[in-house]
């Protein structure tokens, strides 16, 4: 696959302050929206490769979201709800009437959100990438808890001080899941994109107590963990067949979505054979996977 061309970096205003957003624009006037919502300790660049299969027939937006990468000095309170809100805000200032929105991981629980909340009536399509419909329990009995056994070394980094790139890449080269892709350079800028400069060397740009409260969000709120299932339109999930650390099974199977009733909710899920819950966004088959189904989804 082609490394996609470099995004323009907007700031557009929401709840106190200006929200970062990546922007690929489309070749054309009147192309449809696409916002593009990454996961928990993510970034928009997340989303670079998927990015650059929409971008010309779309005009692609990925925020990062508030307390990440160049919106971490937004403040809180964080939280699903909040991040539903800042997304509707985006569609109001770039004057978009209804969008597709596709969001992986915690970012499918706040495409939900959107769709059967706040923005309800600004959704022309819903794609959800290994998120947005109940995650296993993970052990523990707080969300501290929960959230390093879930997320793994993804959630040690928070409190890490790397003397420069190299060190960040060594540590995602390490990571199960991550660590084959950390010289493709789309997803290398990825990773730099979460850290800046700070106190003793470069620290990740993600505010840990928005971590702790959109982990509590997502593992227990039981609104958000019901968005899905309140849908006002048909849904499209596409799920990984390995999780965060490269694990099978991964956060989904078959018999887990069917648990979850998610064909009842009007959910189309589809597997994505061969890769894990981060590599979806970047493998050449999670990304025509996610493609196909935007463009379904804005042609309904």
């Amino acid at each position: 696959m082609t490394e996609p061309r470099d995004p323009e970096l907007l700031r557009l205003p929401v709840r106190g302050g200006d929200l970062a957003v990546l922007h690929w624009p489309a070749a054309r006037d009147g192309a449809p929206v696409v916002l593009l919502l990454h996961g928990i300790t993510g970034n928009g660049m997340a989303w670079a490769r998927v990015a650059a299969a929409l971008a010309g027939d779309f005009d692609v937006h990925a925020p990062d979201l508030r307390g990440r990468a160049a919106s971490s000095a937004l403040p809180g309170p964080y939280g699903i709800e909040g991040h539903a809100e800042d997304a509707v805000a985006l569609l109001d200032a770039l004057g978009v009437d209804r969008a597709v929105l596709v969001g992986h991981s915690m970012g499918g629980f706040v495409a939900a959100m959107v769709a059967a909340g706040v923005g309800r009536d600004r959704v022309r399509g819903l794609v959800l990438v290994d998120g947005g419909l109940r995650f296993p329990e993970p052990p523990g009995q707080d969300v501290e808890t929960k959230l390093a056994a879930f997320l793994g070394p993804t959630v040690d980094r928070l409190g890490m001080t790397f003397p420069d790139l190299a060190a960040v890449r060594a540590f995602w080269a390490q990571h199960p899941a991550v660590g084959p892709w950390v010289d493709v350079p789309s997803v290398a800028a990825y990773l730099a994109r979460d850290v800046a400069e700070g106190e003793g060397g470069l620290r990740s740009t993600v505010v840990p107590e928005a971590v702790l409260v959109d982990g509590g969000d997502f593992l227990g709120n039981e609104r958000v963990l019901e968005a899905a299932a309140e849908l006002p339109l048909p849904a499209t999930l596409l799920w990984a067949t390995r999780g965060l650390q490269d694990q099978t099974p991964g956060v989904y199977d078959r018999a887990r979505l069917e648990g979850l009733g998610a064909e009842a909710a009007g959910i189309s899920a589809r597997e994505v054979p061969g890769t894990n819950h981060y590599s979806i966004l970047w493998a050449d088959e999670g990304v025509a996977e996610i493609a196909d189904a935007v463009r379904a989804a804005a042609a309904r």
